[in-house]
């Protein structure tokens, strides 16, 4: 009598829900980080030996160096949309597939960052703090005036299916003029549905009351917001970041906001999260929240099944169900069995 196959092995890297691990544990020899302590880079590679998948988060880096000590390693799900944790063609050379959880969390990220639009411009924060410091003694016609939203201009650089929720939020919720910027212009249709306009990112720049980051993390975009584009702004604009720390110059930013040269700033994500850059710690007109643009119980929930859902997929010959095209378009033709 054959014994039975050895079910192969998979690494989650971080903390997910219990049923997560529960519905993998059903296909695969399963070694969890379930006291959710962050690994160096050489324990998640001696973590990864023997491993056929991982689910990872953007905590972790795999990089060409890391898949050359992890030989067995034949896909790594990311929960997230975003992926400038991976090193895409160096995966897709070493034959490891990639994919990430887009879709599930357009609509709760797209709730946020309007939120932190308000916040920011209604300076939400600034004002709670001052109140909890039992400074709010009298009412005065200025008291933490803000700047106007409903029928103001808003500007998106970067115009994919977060971008695209924002923009209907603003125009259709708002009455906001909307402007846009991305490395492609939308199809008409999709302009039409947004109310959205393109626009040079100069003139973004120049011309918006509330300016919104969505855009993907790559060399390209780093830095994409630094002092010249700060320069740009109005005096009395708002500047939004969901997208990834780096896109903003962080140190830049706090400067701008310390002297004023722009009324204020909502930020998600920062330069080497979670470390803030002091500067920013000290500014009052910020807002600052710890990378939770997705954080609803539903959407992370949605997030750790849609990668879970890859690491099955892929593992059981089925292919992957959202896989990441590498970076400089070559095929995954030498991707290892999945099997």
């Amino acid at each position: 009598m054959n014994a039975p196959s050895r079910k192969p092995a998979v690494l989650v890297t971080r903390a997910v829900f219990p049923e997560t691990l529960a519905r993998l544990a059903d296909h695969f020899e399963v070694e969890a980080n379930e006291a959710d302590d962050p690994w160096s880079p050489a324990e998640l590679q001696a973590r990864l030996q023997g491993k056929a998948g991982a689910l990872t988060t953007g905590s972790e880096r795999i990089d060409a160096a890391l898949l050359a000590a992890c030989p067995d390693l034949r896909i790594c799900a990311n929960m997230a949309v975003g992926y400038n944790n991976f090193d895409v063609d160096a995966m897709a050379a070493a034959g490891v597939v990639a994919t990430n959880t887009p879709d599930v969390l357009t609509d709760t990220t797209a709730d946020f960052g309007f939120a932190l639009l308000m916040a920011t411009a209604r300076r939400i924060t600034e004002s709670e703090h001052y109140l909890r410091r039992g400074e709010w003694k009298r009412w005065r016609y200025d008291m933490f005036a803000g700047t106007e939203v409903s029928g103001s201009t808003l500007g998106i650089i970067g115009m994919g299916r977060i971008g695209q929720g924002i923009a209907r939020r603003g125009a259709h919720g708002f009455g906001m003029d909307v402007i846009y910027h991305n490395r492609s212009r939308l199809a008409p249709t999709l302009e039409a549905e947004c109310r959205a306009r393109y626009v040079g990112k100069e003139e973004l720049l120049r011309t918006a009351d509330h300016v919104v980051l969505v855009v993907p993390y790559s060399a390209e975009s780093h830095h994409t917001i630094g002092a010249a584009e700060l320069a740009l702004m109005k005096p009395t604009a708002t500047l939004v970041n969901i997208a990834r720390g780096g896109i903003v110059d962080d140190a830049a930013l706090a400067a701008a906001l310390r002297e004023r040269r722009i009324a204020a700033a909502g930020l998600d994500v920062f330069e080497g999260e979670p470390r803030v850059h002091p500067d920013l710690l000290a500014c009052d007109n910020v807002v600052l929240t710890p990378h939770i643009a997705s954080a609803t119980i539903a959407t992370r929930r949605a997030m750790a099944t849609l990668a879970a859902d890859n690491l099955i997929a892929f593992l059981e010959g089925k292919g992957p169900v959202t896989p990441i095209p590498p970076a400089d378009g070559a095929t995954k033709s030498v991707a290892k069995g999945a099997a």
